[in-house]
Formats: C-alpha cells, structure tokens, sequence
C-alpha cells in the first residue's frame, strides 16, 4: 500500500525533492510496496518524524527492506509557474487597462503561455512572454518625464527574476546601466522567488527620476532650440512584406523598435505588414536594419513626416498613434494559418485614424 504524502517515522529521504502529486515515501520489499518496518531498538525516545534513526536503529542490509523515494517531477513545477504568470499578466491588465500604460508586444508567446497552462500534454512555449510598462514618476514636471520598463519573463519566472530594462529619453547611457543594476540588487534582495512585476514597477516611479541630471530634466521641459534638424521631424513608415513568418525576424522587428524608441505594429503572416513611426532618424535606422535581412519581397508602401516645432517629447508623443510596438494578429486561418483576417485589420486601422492606409495595401476600400 502506498502510504501518504507525510513521512513515516524512521522513513529516510535521500535526497531533497519534491514529492510528485499524491506520492509519499515507501519502504520496498522483494518489489511490492509496503508500510514501513518496525525500527530494531535504540531509536531515541521523542525522535521526529522524518529524522535518520541511528544505525544499530535501522533495518539492516540483509532484512530485504529499502527505501522507494519519489522521483521529482519538474513538470508541475514548470506548469505552476506558467500560472503564475498568467495570473500576474491578467492582474497588470485590470489594473493598467490602457496601452499607454501596459501592452504585451508578443500575442504569439502569450498565446502560447495559455496553451500550455490549460492542456496538459502541451510543450512548454518556444518564447518569453514580452511587454511594456509605462511610468511617469511622481515628481514635480511629471508630465515631461516617462520610463518605459521592457520586460520579458523567463520561464522559470518567478522563480527567477523577471528580465527588465528601464529606459528614458533623457538617461545618458551610464544613468541607464547605474538604474538598472540598483533595480536588480532591488529585487534580488526583496522579491527572490516571487511575483515582482507591481513591486518593480513602484520602484521605478518612486526612484527613477532621481538618475536623470536635473539640469537635463530642467532643459527637458523647455522648448530645445539645439535639436539636430534631422530629429524635428517625426516619421511613419508603412512597410509591405510578402510574407513574415519567421520567428527571429519578428523577434528583431519588436527589438530594434523598443531600442530606437518607435511605435507601430507589426502583422505576421502573408502579407506581412509593419508600421513604425517616431523620430525620423530612428525610423530610417530601423528600415536600413530591417531592409538586409532576407526577403521574398519587402518595400515601404507609405511614408508620412510631419515637421515638429522644437522637437521636444512632448510634441513627439502628440503625434504618435500607437503607444508602442506590438505584434497583432487576426483570426490567423488558412491551411497554414498564416493568413490574417483582414477586415480585422482594417478595424484596428480605423481606430488608430488610419483607415486610408488599407486602400494604399490591398488597392480595395476596407469595409
């Protein structure tokens, strides 16, 4: 019989471990399962249950007893972990309903997420999960000031710590690095082992302002005069692709966005669409990236630049259409389902004020 999940006394465990789901430790004899045997005399009076009896204490080589120690699993471990981050994404989502605030850039990997959490014979995701968090910290001229928290959760999240860069326009380099690093120690000294994401989020509105100069942050809510004229003029471009079903390319489209500060979406499948809008020089060091990569076909169908007075941030992010760069997808379907719905699409469009640019794809009015 096979006893419960508690330890009998005298029962030795050797090794650490997780017990799988309703098994306990069991003592063998000659290939059947029975309760342990009666321990020989001299175990200490008052021992605990668990504790290793003293030698003259134990069953003997000879007796035919041993102990049947259960094999760890890591499966449970994985799915419960994959919970958890399901469960801290959906409470990031009520409680930053807006994309401005929070947005997961990747909807192939959390779909993946999903599955595996709720079918049991489902392979463990081939990507992290990846968003965005937004945080404008609580200091005077708030307004002006924004950090953007790119996350990305391993897949042993929480159990180890979630992937976080924070970045701002006006952190130099080294302010970048020297925040970063003091958001780990932060976690890594405080929430080891645990979901962290609304812990790290607070840490940044409450610390995060204080790494930027505040002779930058001062200059920053002025009108700059010295801005390079290449960077006052904000560009959108509209990139057809014949198709993108590559999962690395789709990983560098999201990437180089995040990096170089541009906004948009990309649509995977066939075609392949991706719009990025944000400072000119950005988007034209996106496209020269993006351009070398190999492609059936690939060109940008639509370009809009708009001249900005100043070229401050404020003015940036007015006229910008999308908060940041995600990757949509719409009712894929088609042997392959690589073919998106695209009256989907054409909805999504004419939300963001963008409903002209279906006509200039496909050569048809959207409906």
């Amino acid at each position: 019989m096979r006893s419960s999940g508690a330890l009998h006394c005298g029962a030795v465990r050797t090794r650490p471990g997780r017990a799988a789901k309703g098994t306990g430790t069991c003592w063998r004899m000659r290939g059947q399962l029975l309760p342990p045997p009666p321990l020989r005399p001299g175990l200490p009076v008052g021992a605990r249950c668990g504790e290793l009896p003293p030698a003259e204490a134990r069953p003997g080589p000879d007796s035919g007893w041993e102990v049947e120690v259960p094999q760890e699993t890591t499966e449970m471990t994985n799915r419960e972990e994959a919970e958890i981050q399901i469960s801290e994404l959906d409470l990031l989502s009520s409680m930053f309903p807006y994309e401005e605030e929070f947005i997961v850039t990747d909807q192939v990997a959390l779909a993946e997420l999903k599955h595996y959490v709720e079918n049991e014979s489902a392979e463990m995701p081939s990507s992290k999960v990846q968003f965005i968090l937004n945080v404008k910290p609580e200091v005077s001229n708030a307004s002006m000031v924004e950090f953007s928290m790119a996350c990305a959760l391993p897949f042993k999240y929480p159990t180890v710590l979630p992937e976080i860069t924070v970045r701002s326009s006006l952190l130099s380099r080294a302010q970048q690095i020297h925040l970063n690093s003091d958001l780990k120690t932060y976690l890594t000294e405080n929430c080891s082992g645990e979901p962290c994401m609304l812990s790290a989020r607070e840490w940044v509105k409450d610390h995060a302002a204080a790494y930027i100069d505040k002779e930058l942050l001062s200059s920053s809510v002025m009108t700059s005069n010295t801005t390079q004229s290449e960077d006052t003029t904000f560009t959108r471009l509209w990139i057809y692709s014949h198709h993108i079903y590559n999962k690395q390319k789709r990983k560098n489209i999201i990437d180089w966005a995040k990096e170089l500060s541009l906004s948009g979406f990309c649509m995977p499948g066939k075609p392949g669409v991706v719009c990025v809008e944000g400072l000119q020089s950005s988007c034209e060091e996106f496209w020269s990236r993006v351009r070398k990569l190999t492609w059936k076909r690939i060109l940008i169908r639509h370009r809009e630049d708009v001249s900005l007075e100043g070229g401050g941030h404020a003015e940036i992010q007015k006229q910008r259409k999308f908060s940041t760069l995600e990757e949509k997808c719409f009712d894929a379907h088609g042997a392959r389902g690589n073919h998106m719905d695209l009256g989907q699409l054409y909805r999504f469009l004419e939300e963001k004020g963008c409903a002209d640019i279906f006509q200039m794809y496909f050569g048809v009015e959207g409906h």
